[in-house]
């Protein structure tokens, strides 16, 4: 495919679009000239998400905030889980954040090819933007909603520590494995259309199997720690706490191994999409 372009002397030059070739071609120059493009996406998502909405940017913390009352309720009064020597209130809030964010992206991610189709099959652009954009848009949310930590932290008296720096680590982290795994799903759903039906259950299951609303280390023991390192949210939301509380052990082998995990899924979910990226507009 050939597209007309003029230099900045005013004369024209032709440039060829090829298809990419390979399991691992990131072509990081055109995802850097399309910048302009990933921001729109992004801020037309973000416009998207709170457009004809009563509450509008309030619901960002609406789910976070009443998800953690009903784990307080049920977790913290009835069944007495422990919480690492801080309120059971606070202690899932800073769960219910980073996991929030994550199932957010993810969920977005998956489905974005699909909700862009239009726009796949007219015009040339990276389709690595579309899942980057749809990654992105949640971090508002997570903005919005971490105001309000900050406000149960003073209110429990709990306050920032020297660890409050490795914040934007564990923040990373739970981006690039919502990326990685919204690359596999992004890509799957463009050919396998009931991907859609599996993203409730995947993330119901998946919050049990992270440990939002119990802490791993008083609760698991044993070789079930090896498993549940074997999460890749496992990492982010310990890391989370122990970085903004000040609760739980400092990143060890089980954080270790959920980041070793998520390098792969990035890995191979970039690997897997630019291998199908050239079927995308025959086939959305």
């Amino acid at each position: 495919m050939t597209k007309a372009k003029t230099n900045p002397n005013g004369v024209p030059t032709t440039v060829i679009i090829k298809p990419s070739r390979g399991w691992f071609s990131l072509r990081l120059n055109d995802l850097w000239q399309y910048r302009e493009l990933l921001y729109f996406l992004t801020w037309r998502d973000i416009k998207v998400r709170y457009k004809q909405t009563v509450l509008g940017a309030a619901w960002a913390i609406i789910q976070p905030f009443f998800a953690m009352v009903v784990f307080t309720l049920f977790f913290g009064k009835l069944a007495k889980v422990p919480s690492e020597g801080v309120p059971y209130p606070i202690f899932s809030y800073a769960g219910l954040l980073p996991w929030t964010f994550f199932a957010q992206a993810m969920g977005q991610t998956s489905g974005s090819l699909v909700g862009n189709a239009n726009l796949v099959t007219k015009v040339y652009f990276p389709r690595l933007v579309i899942p980057l954009s749809a990654n992105l848009a949640p971090l508002v949310d997570f903005c919005i909603a971490f105001t309000v930590l900050i406000g149960m932290m003073f209110y429990y008296h709990i306050f920032p520590t020297g660890t409050f720096i490795w914040l934007p680590v564990f923040l990373l982290l739970a981006f690039a494995t919502s990326l990685g795994v919204g690359l596999w799903l992004s890509a799957l759903n463009v050919q396998y259309r009931d991907v859609r039906y599996t993203m409730p259950f995947l993330t119901q299951l998946w919050l049990f199997a992270t440990p939002v609303i119990y802490p791993s280390g008083s609760v698991v023991g044993g070789g079930w720690r090896i498993i549940l390192g074997l999460n890749p949210m496992t990492g982010v939301v310990e890391g989370f706490r122990w970085a903004v509380l000040g609760i739980g052990n400092a990143p060890g082998s089980m954080t270790y191994m959920s980041m070793g995990v998520t390098v792969l899924l990035v890995l191979t979910g970039v690997m897997y999409f630019n291998r199908m990226e050239k079927t995308f507009a025959d086939i959305v």
